[in-house]
């Protein structure tokens, strides 16, 4: 078995050093520690921050180790870095000991976030950025269709976020027409895609667009706080209403959408009127409508009341008393005027005849004695005016006249010819040779005996007169060629 050995000591010939103080010891300790400048790292696990203090302290800790630092306030407020419990945090400084509590601390020259605090940081500063636009503001944020025809989705075409989308929607609110974007949502690029969805879905007539994810880690999530992707989504012509990641998680989409929900179900949920939500509201509606109706008609009817118990509906010839009391004085005032003015007329016509009858034989005297005189011109010089015209008239009617007799002398002998052979191929002609022409009752000329029956009544005509006859029997050529060989 072993045994315990306690360490050696110094022998008692061996000169000593003295002792040090607990001051010197410190100071000397103290010394040795700010010679030394690190750049180390570490999760903040406390953070005091008080008003009045002349510097920041908090803890840095990792899996093994805890850290006490202070970072003097002017230096903390030049760094710009919050420092919050959880936070990854690179410092830089060096070790100091405050002697008079014997406590050794890291003195921070400077602090940055790391990891997932550096994006955090950047994060917060966009969106410091977009409130002071005014992107935030509650007052811009629009209020999102009751019934709409169009909705529009941008979120990735694959995973259970699209189809728990569209099976809410069809669920709640079949009548809308569905307009996707399948669109990356992590990873480099999907700001960019989600700003080119966001463009095409609005493009295509949608009237309000849903963005959503699903749940992730605050780096999967860093399209979403994009700052391009925050100024199209507040420039959007239509409301936005997006739905990225839990309910715990906020990004920077969420803060300038018009909406923001919980969960990308919640979001189609937001957009789309439960079916017993739109069907009550229909029937309240109705029912608003058959009041409000059934109020304008009780209102109508009482006003037709009012105006049937008008007396001007009920004596209507009362209407027109006035127009009729001033038809009644015109006429008696024209009764009493027009005669006096027929009367004034008559007197005045008659002036103007005795006028006219004075002054119209003076008037027509001279144009009677100047047609008198025409009258006796044109006697006189008559004759004289028709003499040459006659004279050329009577020489062309005998040159007329002679030349006349000729024009018909070649057409006689022609006529003549014609004439001749008229009466050669005239019927009369060949029935004055013995022939006869036979016609039925019809006056048909008779050409075969299959137009004629026994029995049936014919007219024969011949040279000098008609024959009336009636038929015994016919007979074809053929057979009365036969008779006549027998006669033979």
């Amino acid at each position: 078995m072993g045994k315990d050995v306690a360490p050696a000591m110094p022998a008692d010939n061996e000169e000593a050093e003295p002792a040090l103080s607990v001051s010197a010891a410190m100071g000397l300790a103290k010394d040795a520690l700010e010679g030394v400048v690190v750049r180390l790292m570490g999760e903040v696990s406390e953070v005091s921050d008080k008003p009045g203090y002349k510097a920041v302290y908090f803890t840095v800790k990792d899996e093994k180790a805890s850290l006490p630092c202070m970072m003097w306030m002017n230096r903390y407020q030049a760094a710009g870095v919050p420092l919050s419990v959880g936070a990854l945090v690179e410092l830089t400084g060096r070790f100091s000991l405050y002697a008079a509590k014997g406590r050794m601390n890291f003195d921070v020259f400077s602090v940055t976030l790391a990891g997932e605090g550096l994006l955090r940081l950047q994060v917060a500063n966009v969106a410091r950025e977009l409130e002071a636009m005014g992107l935030m503001a509650a007052e811009r944020k629009r209020s999102l269709p009751v019934y709409p025809e169009v909705i529009g989705i941008v979120t990735s075409p694959r995973g259970s976020v699209i189809h728990d989308m569209l099976r809410t929607l069809r669920r709640r609110y079949p009548l809308a027409r569905v307009l996707v974007a399948g669109v990356p949502v992590e990873g480099p690029g999907a700001a960019d895609g989600l700003v080119d969805g966001l463009a095409k879905v609005v493009f295509a007539g949608a009237e309000m667009v849903l963005i959503g994810r699903g749940g992730g880690s605050f780096e999967d999530l860093m399209p979403f706080n994009d700052r391009r992707l925050a100024r199209t989504i507040a420039a959007c012509p239509v409301p936005v209403v997006t739905g990225i990641g839990h309910e715990t998680d906020t990004t920077i989409a969420d803060m300038v959408a018009d909406v923001r929900a919980s969960t990308p179900t919640a979001a189609a949920e937001a957009v789309a009127p439960a079916r017993a939500q739109t069907e009550g509201r229909l029937d309240a509606l109705g029912q608003a409508l058959h009041r409000a109706e059934a109020r304008r008609l009780e209102g109508a009817s009482r006003a037709l009341e009012r105006l049937e118990s008008l007396p001007l509906f009920r004596e209507p010839a009362r209407l027109f008393d006035a127009e009729a009391l001033a038809i009644d004085d015109l006429s008696d005032r024209l009764g009493r005027a027009l005669p006096d003015a027929l009367r004034e007329r008559q007197h005045r016509v008659g002036l103007l005849a005795e006028a006219v009858a004075r002054m119209l034989p003076a008037t027509l005297a001279r144009p009677a004695s100047q047609v008198s005189l025409a009258q006796s011109r044109l006697a006189m010089r008559g004759p004289m005016l028709t003499d040459r015209p006659a004279a050329a008239c009577a020489r062309d009617g005998q040159r007329l006249r002679a030349v006349g007799e000729h024009l018909t002398d070649r057409f006689r002998n022609d006529v003549a010819v014609n004439a001749a052979r008229l009466h050669d191929l005239s019927p009369l002609t060949v029935i004055g040779r013995g022939f006869s022409v036979a016609r039925d009752a019809s006056g048909t000329v008779v050409r075969s005996v299959g137009q004629v029956r026994a029995g049936g009544a014919l007219t024969v005509a011949v040279a000098d007169g008609e024959i009336d006859c009636t038929v015994e029997k016919t007979r074809r050529i053929d057979a009365a060629i036969e008779d006549w060989k027998e006669d033979l």
